[in-house]
């Protein structure tokens, strides 16, 4: 992991990104760590901007090098384009429904990438016990991809979004297998026998719809704010919005940004619920205008396979934090057996 940057040095990157999205110079800075949790470092900046008063920006950090060395064994280098995310906040963000963090640009150099957005105060979904606010997320969520659907390939062409097609998901499979045999733990015959299997979850998965994802639609990705939360303008006070009597559903960290069945959001968005809070947050979700029709089944599908890429996501050398270790293996077993695959 590289130092952090100098104060000129940000400074110089922070000028770029915002003249990027016509903004003017900033005043005085103030940096600080920021307590959110990510792969990449963020730092939560106070910009004073002369006649503007204060804005409070984030800055996240996206090379590679950035990322401390427990973060670069976990995370699969393979996944891994420093220009993504920024792309998806410049050309595609401004086409989706409100909620998103407003871009603030982005920079680069040989040695770091920049990415510069709104500050938002919200709660992490996964702290957030109440059900609606959740199911307002799977609205939120609903309304994305029928939005972005309608103008797929100009998105694909704006921002280098990972493409979720056969060889996407067959990689996971195989990436399992061989974690399995190399842990020596008595997995590989059961991961041998759902690989039997996949061939017919990545049909059913290629024969959904496609649209924008996000990639990674945790509750840890997702902010919530309270009714009658502000929007922060980029530009003039005319862009200033109020969400009104609904939550603001504010999705981050948009590293993994791709395009296939939105049910792999979803999936990802109802793990860990138990069966009838699930089937009331895909309801949410099914609800949204132009959200393809979908079955349990087919939900089911997509479960499995974020089960199985989470199989394959990190070598045998990898320790997952406490709150993050989860028996992705049994999951996928009682998926596939569910689905009488």
């Amino acid at each position: 992991m590289s130092a952090p940057p100098l104060d000129s040095d940000l400074r110089a990157a922070l000028e770029r990104a915002l003249a990027e999205v016509g903004l003017g110079p900033a005043g005085a800075i103030e940096r600080r760590p920021s307590p959110y949790r990510t792969s990449f470092p963020i730092e939560e900046l106070r910009v004073q901007r002369e006649g503007r008063g204060e804005v409070r920006l984030g800055c996240k950090r996206l090379a590679w090098e950035e990322l401390e060395p427990p973060a670069q064994l976990a995370k699969p280098r393979f996944l891994h384009d420093p220009g993504r995310e920024p792309a998806v906040y410049r050309s595609l963000l401004p086409a989706a429904p409100p909620g998103p963090p407003e871009f603030f640009g982005a920079a680069g150099d040989a040695h770091r990438q920049w990415l510069f957005f709104e500050w938002i105060e919200g709660r992490e979904l996964f702290q957030v016990g109440e059900r609606e606010l959740w199911e307002e997320a799977a609205r939120w969520l609903g309304r994305f991809h029928a939005t972005m659907a309608a103008d797929l390939d100009r998105y694909c062409q704006q921002a280098p979004l990972i493409e979720h097609d056969a060889a996407f998901y067959r990689v996971w499979i195989e990436r399992a297998s061989e974690f399995a045999e190399r842990r020596g733990d008595g997995s590989a015959a059961t991961v041998a026998w759902l690989r039997e299997r996949h061939d017919e979850v990545v049909e059913a998965l290629l024969a959904q719809p496609r649209t924008v994802l996000h990639g990674e639609f945790y509750a840890s990705n997702v902010l919530v704010c309270p009714p009658n939360c502000i929007k922060f303008p980029t530009q003039q006070a005319g862009n200033l919005m109020q969400f009104g009597d609904v939550a603001r559903v504010a999705p981050v960290d948009w590293e993994l940004a791709g395009v296939g069945t939105g049910l792999t959001d979803l999936a990802a968005l109802v793990s860990g619920w138990d069966a009838a809070d699930r089937d009331a947050l895909a309801a949410a979700y099914a609800a949204e205008p132009g959200v393809p029709r979908f079955t349990s089944r087919d939900l089911d599908l997509a479960r499995l396979q974020v089960a199985i890429q989470w199989l394959g996501w990190a070598p045998p050398e990898w320790e997952p934090p406490e709150e993050k270790r989860h028996d992705w293996l049994g999951e996928a077993v009682a998926l596939a057996e569910g689905l009488d695959l």
